[in-house]
Formats: C-alpha cells, structure tokens, sequence
C-alpha cells in the first residue's frame, strides 16, 4: 500500500505556480514511439476483455493513466517510463471502444456516460488485484478517473487531472442556462455535430480526418506528426468505436438515455462532489478551445490538498504536447 502524506499548499490565487517544478527524469523515447509501452496485454472484467499496456514491476505502487479522445494510450508512453524506473507499476488501459478493448456480451449497451468508464477502471483495478494506485489522465481518461477517484476514494491515492476538475453535470435545465463562452463553444462544433445522424456518419466515415482537425483547434501551437495521428487513428479502429462515442456526446447533453445499469452511480454525479484526496491539477495557456485558469474557480471540488499549475505552451491534448510536465505532475503525486 503506499504511503501518504502532506503535499504542497492549498490552492488559492497565490498559490497557483508559473510552472512545473522539474524534476530529474531519464530520457526516454517520444510519445509517438508505441514501444515503449510494451506488449498490449488483457484481463477479463465484469463487462470488457480489457486490453492495457503494463511497465515496470509487477509487484510495485500502482500508478493509472488514462488518456483522452480522439488519442492513443501511446501518449502516455514516455509520461509511464519516470515511475516505472523508480519502481512503479504502471497501468495504462484502452477505454471500452478503442484498441483492442471489447464487450464480452453483444447485448450490452454501448454506453459511453461518465460513470460507466469510471466503474470500467475500478473493474480493471480489480481484476488485477491492485487496491490503491494513483490516477493520472486528461480528457476522457482524466473524467473517467476523477469520477473513480470521487466515488472511490480509497482506491485512489493521488489524482492528476488535467483541465482542473472534469465531471460533468449532464442536467439538461443546467445545460440550457449555462453556456460557455461563444469562443469554447464554437471550439466545441463536434458536440453539437454529434448529436446528428450525419455527425455519425462522418465519424464512421473520416476518423482520423475529424481527429485532426480537433487537434488543431483545441492546440493550435501543438506541432503534431502524421506518425501521431496514425497511431491515435489505430485506437479508433475498433467496432464499438462510433457507438460508445456518439452515446458518449449524446448523453451529455441530454438527448440520449443512459445505461440503466449506472443509473445509481450515475444519480450522484450531477452535484459534482468533490476530489478529497490529494490533487495535482494542470491547464495549459495555449489552448484553443477551454481557457486557462489559476484555479480558483475549481477550489470548491477540491477538498483534500490541491496545487494548481499552468503549464505554458500546450493545448487540450497536455500528456501528449508536453508529456515532461504531465510526467512531473506524476511524478510528484506518487511521492504524496
């Protein structure tokens, strides 16, 4: 079990750090190089044959990462190498509908709501028989952990999130009263894209092309590779893909119904409860799409010990744009 203790100060405006603090890191490969995550493994849970990357020793601390959409476990390539090398077993599994994760049961339901992909990598935690970890993600990964770290607590010994805190209220009365700002918005076209039939049929259609022009807007200083976008593209190759993600935008917003099978963990959502275990949060300052804050207006669903940090240089996409940052933020949860 790890150990933990105290870490940084409170989060509040005079708090918030300019930058990462850096710690010494070996070098190691890009996080286009998909080797250096190793062999896809599998393990079975209650509803996914689950398929995830494994570094470093088996017997170690738990370290999970998630990672975000329309990416690769891959970006967390070079962010899993740091606590690997230091002794930690690090997780970093494929979210149902991407790479080679699949339902054992044709019947169920192609649920992408936040709750079933946070009950998926408690389910995955079990499966391996690891009790505790720290959770580490963005994006989709990032909510699927905040939900689990939430709802779960004693599974989680640290959370780094990335874009503060990220569960969703999906009420449909706080949605219509609550827009974002006409720039996030506009940011945001895809949301609204996949709410029609012909947003559907794009996404079965031109994966890799939508991906793209995601990227670019979310992170316009990011300098992204056609290798990176081939192996974000190889992910989607997956026939519960379009499915998971249309529910995924879908439910959201309030224009789908979600699997009933959630609906307790689901009902408990909407109030945003808080992070109370220890909590490294990020926003990067180049982003396209959600602006950058100090973290004050997160405050309130951190209970446990926060520090906030603004990473500069980087969009949406932080794992994969500055992956030494991320790798820090981890580096220094798994030391709490």
């Amino acid at each position: 079990m790890i150990s933990r203790r105290a870490f940084g100060k409170a989060v509040g405006a005079e708090a918030v750090a300019a930058s990462l603090p850096a710690f010494p890191v070996a070098a190691a490969a890009g996080p286009a190089v998909a080797s250096g995550l190793g062999p896809v493994r599998h393990v079975r849970t209650d509803l996914l044959d689950l398929a995830h990357h494994e570094v470093g020793p088996a017997g170690g601390d738990v370290v999970l990462l998630g990672n975000g959409r329309p990416c690769s476990p891959h970006v967390c390539a070079e962010v899993a190498l740091a606590p690997a090398r230091r002794g930690f077993r690090v997780l970093v599994p494929y979210l149902r509908g991407h790479g080679a994760t699949s339902f054992s049961d044709a019947t169920t339901m192609r649920s992408g709501r936040q709750a079933a992909l946070g009950a998926d990598l408690i389910a995955f935690l079990d499966a391996l028989g690891a009790e505790s970890s720290v959770f580490g993600g963005d994006d989709w990964g990032g909510r699927a952990l905040d939900v689990a770290a939430v709802r779960w607590p004693r599974r989680c010994h640290a959370l780094v999130s990335v874009n503060r805190y990220l569960i969703q209220n999906p009420d449909p009365d706080v949605l219509a009263s609550s827009p974002d700002a006409p720039g996030t918005e506009s940011a945001h076209w895809y949301f609204s894209f996949f709410l029609t039939e012909r947003g559907r049929t794009a996404l079965s259609r031109s994966r890799r092309d939508l991906a793209e022009v995601v990227w670019r807007r979310n992170s316009p200083q990011w300098r992204f590779t056609s290798a990176d976008l081939d192996i974000a593209a190889a992910a989607m190759d997956n026939p519960d893909y379009g499915d998971v993600v249309i529910h995924n935008y879908r439910v959201r917003q309030g224009a789908a119904p979600g699997d009933p099978r959630y609906a307790g963990l689901e009902a408990r959502l909407p109030t945003q409860p808080p992070v109370t275990v220890p909590a490294v949060t990020l926003d990067g300052l180049a982003g396209g799409s959600s602006p950058a804050t100090d973290g004050t207006a997160s405050a309130n669903h951190f209970t446990g010990p926060r520090v906030h940090y603004r990473v500069p240089g980087t969009g949406h996409n932080l794992s994969q744009e500055k992956p030494r940052a991320f790798m820090a933020a981890v580096l220094e949860a798994v030391r709490l």
